[in-house]
């Protein structure tokens, strides 16, 4: 018997909910031949104007609504849904005031029933959408909440799904990035079970969750593929949604990518009739052209055309960022007022305007109060989380702030205000201090399973295995959930820094505005400040890393001599242009804490000429140098791990050891017993811990670089699994000292994730270290520290006494 009209509707409706446009679209029309009566073809002709909407007929979906609600004799009920129907259009189509007071109307004529149904909560949804863009949070979260209590009373998993994403978009707006990722994770196995592009309508909203947090090459990578899929469900209203977002992502670092993806958006949502989108898109192009050429003279009348569109769409928000913008250049005219209760973008964003228009017109210290005002808003967001990576990506949105404040200290020319600004670049990531979480057995599954995942795809790259991503997240979103915030730690100022400091020890404070080099000494007696010259230090820096690696590959080959001098030459330039001019200022001093930017992140300062035998660490800022523990245990516990395939480690971690006999107690892990699971366990009872091993360095993930164990690789992740590090962590691993560095200032590495754990001082090195050079070196520091002496201290005089100079270094608390 063929089905009825009715349920061929409720086929068509499965269809359309689950995104499977082509079904749905058949299975309406069978339905619409089938049936006289009115309501129920109003109701089919519902539905068919969502498909048209979805797969890129906006005009016609709107048109075949209106013409629906249009019929005499339709009860009161289909006249509310069609009415909610025609407010999801509008939404869509980016006309929000319309949408809202459809979606209010249907919303009050469905309520008036006195029964809360599905369809209800669906015109609540569509509503809170709507309230969400014109960021009215508290009534869509009002909204959302009767949205999916009605979802649970009937059952409704999937919608509830939708509902509880929808939720998570609304924390991401109010700034809330831990719960917002929490809930969109919460709700993706529905969509992932429901069909690839449900999962890719959600990947879409969370990847906007990882650009505000900093994360863009994740996002980016993300939302070029949801673009592809909608593109080939001929999905073009979300083909251009994720092409504006993938423009917003990019306008900060690749504003030339970003100009050219927003202009594709924009033809893309002109061709629909999507006005309030267009004008979104037309936003970021203009953004982006003013980045990339920041002295060309706007045009001032185009920039408010768009801004009245975004208005009349009910882009409020976004309207009044392009108009700061506009205002950036300082021509005269008037900020727009930003209100407190303003989402935090939107008033860094003001800052942002407000110093560079003072640093323009030659007020500095006017520019310095309002950086010094948006970073303070800035410290205030970052106090709602305490994960590593979260803290140090967020510094994304506080780039420009930085660096107008750091030119602006330059050019005040006064060592105390460049010292403070040197701080706050310095200090930006680790202001909060971190509450560690609990053991999480499931964490620890995960990262179990993703060792075992890298191994099975050695060789190739592991990171494009979906499987692979799918745990990476879920790895990542557990930590930043887990890990809480605790208090604020206070910035030292430069008097404080003078007062403390011991008479042989100085500060090398270095600091890169984006276009120049500078660096603050700081002694007892006082501060210098010195400029330094970036182009040389730059036409050094280029190639380096290579030449390092070359070096210590090459060294018994026919190349050996020619790499040697050729790193020689550029490690001599390094010195007389970077460590000369500040030694010379710190004339006397011993030993020094250097501070340093991301840009110089990869400098073997252990390997310049002028620092050879001189003790020195580098600290992640002088105010965490200050307030580290000055006391080492007087018998101190020591661990050490070899881990395979590294020829001398086991004759590197024999000799190590034997240097604490009599002095501590020690214990050994090597062959199969140097296992993940044994080496964090051996790290949570020792106050020193020595693992010799292969590493690598995850340039995209930081938290995913690691060593390689007997049974896989120990991840950053799984360091915060361990109860209580080690005091002192020495890093026998290539690449494990370095760092990635985030937004110009902001570098993260694995020896960030140990002193973030709570380390005192880390020993690794940045590049590849021939394992001669390593094992005699690490086995001498070991003498050292035996012997009462600080990490720095130890390293520095085994230098002297092996005559290795190796790119190992302290970092932290090194003395």
């Amino acid at each position: 018997m063929p089905l009825s009209a009715s349920a061929l509707h409720r086929r068509g409706v499965e269809a359309a909910n689950a995104r499977q446009f082509t079904r749905a679209r058949r299975e309406l029309e069978k339905a619409a031949a089938r049936t006289d009566d009115a309501d129920l073809r109003a109701r089919i002709d519902g539905t068919a104007a969502y498909v048209l909407a979805q797969t890129g007929e906006p005009a016609a979906a709107e048109a075949l609504c209106r013409e629906a609600l249009a019929r005499d004799g339709l009860q009161a009920e289909t006249v509310a849904l069609l009415g909610g129907q025609l407010g999801a259009l509008l939404m869509h189509g980016g006309r929000m005031e319309e949408a809202e007071a459809s979606l209010t109307t249907a919303i009050d004529a469905l309520a008036a029933t006195g029964t809360e149904t599905p369809a209800l909560a669906n015109c609540l949804m569509n509503r809170a959408v709507v309230r969400m863009q014109r960021h009215q949070l508290d009534t869509c979260m009002a909204d959302l909440r009767r949205a999916i209590s009605i979802y649970e009373a009937h059952d409704e998993r999937d919608s509830l799904a939708e509902a509880t994403h929808n939720l998570g978009y609304a924390a991401l707006l109010g700034g809330d990035l831990v719960s917002a990722l929490r809930l969109m994770a919460e709700s993706r196995p529905t969509f992932a079970a429901t069909s690839a592009l449900a999962t890719a309508i959600s990947d879409l909203d969370r990847a906007e969750v990882l650009r505000d947090a900093g994360l863009t090459t994740e996002a980016e990578a993300l939302l070029a593929r949801v673009a592809v899929q909608f593109g080939a469900q001929r999905m073009r209203q979300a083909r251009g949604e994720a092409e504006f977002h993938l423009a917003r992502s990019l306008v900060r670092h690749d504003p030339r990518a970003a100009a050219r993806a927003a202009r594709t958006a924009a033809r893309r949502f002109t061709a629909l009739g999507s006005s309030g989108w267009a004008a979104r898109a037309a936003a970021v192009e203009l953004e982006a052209r003013q980045r990339i050429r920041p002295d060309r003279p706007l045009d001032a009348a185009a920039w408010e055309q768009v801004a009245q569109e975004l208005d009349r769409s009910g882009f409020r928000t976004e309207a009044t960022a392009l108009r700061l913008s506009a205002r950036r250049d300082g021509t005269g005219r008037r900020l727009p007022r930003i209100p407190a209760s303003a989402p935090t973008p939107l008033r860094l964003r003001a800052q942002e305007v407000r110093a560079a228009r003072a640093a323009g017109r030659g007020r500095d210290g006017e520019a310095l109060r309002a950086a010094a005002t948006g970073l303070d808003l800035l410290s205030a967001w970052q106090r709602s989380f305490g994960a590593l990576d979260l803290q140090a990506s967020v510094a994304m949105h506080a780039s420009d702030l930085v660096f107008t404040g750091l030119a602006a200290a330059v050019r005040r020319r006064d060592p105390a205000t460049l010292f403070e600004w040197s701080e706050r670049a310095r200090h930006l990531s680790q202001q909060v201090a971190p509450v560690r979480p609990p053991h999480d057995d499931a964490l620890a599954a995960d990262l179990a399973e993703l060792r075992m995942l890298r191994a099975d795809l050695a060789g190739a790259d592991w990171t494009t295995d979906p499987t692979v991503r799918a745990l990476r997240d879920r790895v990542r979103e557990r930590q930043w959930s887990a890990t809480g915030s605790g208090a604020t730690r206070e910035r030292r100022t430069l008097a404080e820094t003078t007062a403390l400091l011991s008479a042989d020890t100085a500060v090398l404070a270095y600091v890169y505005t984006g276009t120049g080099l500078h660096g603050v000494v700081v002694q007892p007696d006082g501060a210098t400040l010195v400029d330094l010259s970036w182009p040389r230090v730059r036409a050094a820096l280029d190639g380096l890393r290579a030449d390092l690696d070359m070096a210590a590959l090459t060294r018994d080959g026919a190349m050996g001599p020619v790499t040697a001098r050729a790193l020689t030459a550029r490690l001599a330039v390094l010195d007389d242009e970077l460590l000369g001019p500040m030694r010379r200022a710190a004339a006397g001093a011993a030993r020094f804490v250097i501070t340093v930017p991301g840009i110089l992140g990869g400098v073997p300062w252990a390997m310049l000429p002028g620092m050879h035998g001189v003790p020195f660490t580098l600290a992640t800022s002088v105010s965490r140098w200050f307030d580290g523990e000055a006391s080492a245990p007087s018998a101190p516990s020591v661990g050490f791990a070899a881990g395979p395939r590294v020829p001398r480690a086991a004759e590197e971690v024999q000799r190590a050891a034997e240097s604490w006999a009599g002095r501590g107690t020690t214990r050994t892990l090597q062959d199969t017993t140097a296992t993940v699971s044994a080496v964090t366990a051996l790290a949570a009872s020792v106050d020193v811990l020595h693992i010799a091993a292969h590493g690598r360095h995850a340039v995209d993930n930081p938290l995913f670089s690691g060593f390689e164990l007997a049974d896989g690789v120990l991840f950053g992740y799984d360091v915060d699994l361990i109860d209580r590090v080690p005091r002192t962590v020495i890093l026998s691993a290539c690449e494990l000292g370095r760092s990635s560095v985030r937004w110009g200032e902001e570098a993260l590495g694995m020896t960030r994730v140990w002193l973030h754990a709570g380390a005192e001082a880390v020993i690794a090195a940045p590049v590849t270290v021939p394992d001669d050079d390593a094992c005699e070196l690490l086995t001498a520091v070991h003498e050292g520290l035996a012997g009462g002496a600080s990490p720095a201290d130890a390293l520095a005089s085994a230098a002297l006494r092996t005559g290795v100079s190796a790119p190992f270094q302290c970092h932290g608390n090194g003395f």
